[in-house]
């Protein structure tokens, strides 16, 4: 096959010979907004994540085989390739387990009141804080029971928390006490302690989190969301941020973040810059997902 990978994978040029020696033709191109580096009907199969951002799927009139290094698909037009019959694959729990580590621990740094230490510590200051939290016995809600939703749950679970899942497909797992359909969301709310937003960006879940659905949050809840950011209605956000426990936010309905933005400043809030899929895990199991696609191929 003949096959552009970007880099979007960063291990790709490494495995260039393995995937020689497999039969296929290989183009490297590092940054996808550049010129192709080849003719866009050369190519039959592409290794990318937002490639058609820049590039008009439609101009590549022999693809067949696509393979995303993100576990979202938001960025490319689902509707087209099936309609091409183009085999499409994500990075489907290539990156689940440093995400949940980043949830558990953003939720623990609020409960445990890191930001007043580690301030204190800065300013040699001994002071005790009687406002600390446990996660035994919290109500965690999941919303998305997906790969990433579902190693969150396991994890707030060896906490000792009860953990509901609420997703469009509800299923029997083991990881989760229950789990509900996406309309009894509005009810799981008022009881959670913990929401862990982890749905893909649809129609549907887009302003998931509104100011109606934020109204029925208990107050001192704790909103984690490592989604996407358009999940959640920003305005609303902000104007519901002073009766929550604390937000979590590693993704955004604007990406980079706007230096002036109010969340920058909101108390009780850990901000990061869409980095929660990191870990030194990623390489090896995004490797094994590729390769176990293009078997298909």
């Amino acid at each position: 096959m003949n096959l552009l990978i970007t880099g979007a994978w960063n291990d790709g040029k490494k495995y260039i010979p393995e995937l020689e020696a497999m039969g296929h033709k290989i183009c490297f191109m590092q940054y996808e907004k550049d010129a192709l580096p080849c003719a866009y009907e050369w190519v039959e199969g592409v290794i990318c994540n937002g490639l058609f951002l820049s590039h008009d799927i439609k101009k590549f009139t022999a693809l067949r085989y696509i393979q995303l290094t993100s576990a979202g698909t938001d960025r490319v037009d689902v509707d087209y390739i099936n309609e091409k019959g183009i085999r499409l694959y994500n990075a489907r729990g290539v990156y689940s387990i440093p995400m949940a580590e980043f949830a558990l621990c953003g939720v623990l740094q609020i409960y445990k009141q890191a930001e007043f230490f580690r301030e204190n510590q800065k300013a040699h200051r001994w002071e005790k804080h009687r406002g600390i939290l446990e996660l035994y016995k919290k109500h965690v809600c999941i919303v998305g029971c997906g790969s990433v939703g579902t190693e969150c749950a396991k994890r707030f679970k060896a906490f000792g928390c009860k953990v509901t899942g609420v997703d469009m497909l509800v299923r029997q797992d083991s990881s989760y006490d229950e789990m509900l359909p996406l309309d009894k969301l509005d009810e799981v709310l008022t009881e959670a302690d913990i929401i862990v937003l982890c749905v893909p960006l649809t129609d549907e879940t887009y302003h998931l989190m509104n100011n109606d659905r934020l109204n029925h949050v208990k107050d001192g809840a704790v909103l984690v969301n490592i989604s996407r950011g358009p999940v959640i209605d920003t305005p609303a956000l902000q104007s519901h941020s002073k009766r929550l426990g604390g937000l979590v936010l590693d993704v955004f309905e604007e990406e980079p973040l706007n230096n002036i933005s109010p969340l920058w400043d909101l108390k009780q809030t850990l901000i990061t810059p869409h980095n929660s899929f990191v870990g030194d895990g990623n390489g090896e199991r995004l490797k094994s997902v590729i390769f176990e696609s293009l078997k298909d191929c």
